[in-house]
C-alpha cells in the first residue's frame, strides 16, 4: 500500500487554521481520499489529557521548559498512535499544528532556542509533514479575532508582543524549508480556501 500524505497547518493564533482544515477535509473526502483530521496538542486520549494541562489558564506557574516538554510528549504519543498508523494505511492526515509550532512558540516565543527542535525531533521519530500550509496573518489581527470570539486558553492570553515574535518565527521557518507553502490568510474564508486548494491540487499532481 502506498504511504499516505501528511499535511500540517501552521500560523499564529487567529489565522483561521481550524476553519480551513475542516473545509479541506470535506474537499478531500468529496474527491474520494480517505482523510483523517487531528490537532496538536491532542489527537489521542493521552495527548488530549496533556493538552488540558498545557492550555489551562489557571496553570500560570508553568515553566517554559515544562511547557515545551509537555508539547513534545503529546506529540510523541500522537505520532505513535495516530499519525504514523494512518500514513501506513495510505490515508491523508490533516493536522492543526505540528513540530513547527513548538519551534515558533517555545523556541522563539519563549526564548528556549534550539533545544526545542532537538526534543521534538526525538519525539516525532522522523515523521514529518510532506507539506505545511503556513497561514500568514498579522499578529494583531489574529489577536483581535480571538478576543472577539472569546478565546482564552493560556497561550492565547499572552501579550501581543509574544504573538508578534511567534509570527516572525513562522515566517523565518517557512522561508528556510521547502515543504512550506505560505498562504495569505487575509480576505474571506472562501478566498483563503481557494488559495489552499490551488496549492493542494498542484502538490497532489506532482506526487502523481
Amino acid at each position: 500500500m502506498r504511504r499516505g500524505v501528511f499535511i500540517s497547518f501552521e500560523g499564529p493564533d487567529g489565522c483561521g487554521k481550524t476553519t480551513q482544515i475542516a473545509k479541506l477535509a470535506r474537499y478531500c473526502r468529496d474527491k474520494g481520499y480517505d482523510t483523517v483530521v487531528s490537532r496538536e496538542p491532542g489527537g489521542t486520549p493521552i495527548s488530549e489529557k496533556i493538552r488540558s494541562l498545557i492550555l489551562d489558564p489557571e496553570n500560570t506557574e508553568m515553566d517554559p521548559r515544562t511547557e515545551a516538554l509537555l508539547y513534545a510528549a503529546s506529540r510523541a504519543q500522537h505520532v505513535a498512535q495516530l499519525i504514523e498508523p494512518a500514513l501506513e494505511q495510505g490515508r491523508i492526515v490533516l493536522c492543526d499544528r505540528f513540530i513547527d509550532s513548538s519551534i515558533a512558540y517555545q523556541g522563539f516565543g519563549r526564548g528556549l532556542g534550539d533545544g526545542v527542535r532537538i526534543i521534538n525531533e526525538f519525539a516525532v521519530k522522523s515523521v514529518m509533514p510532506d507539506i505545511t500550509f503556513f497561514l500568514d496573518i498579522d499578529a494583531r489581527i489574529g489577536h483581535e479575532r480571538n478576543a472577539r470570539e472569546g478565546k482564552a486558553d493560556r497561550l492565547e492570553l499572552e501579550a501581543l508582543d509574544f504573538h508578534r515574535r511567534v509570527g516572525e518565527a513562522f515566517r523565518e521557518i517557512a522561508a528556510s524549508d521547502a515543504r512550506f507553502r505560505r498562504v495569505d490568510a487575509s480576505g474571506s474564508i472562501e478566498e483563503v480556501f481557494g488559495r489552499i486548494v490551488t496549492v493542494f491540487e498542484a502538490f497532489m499532481a506532482e506526487r502523481g
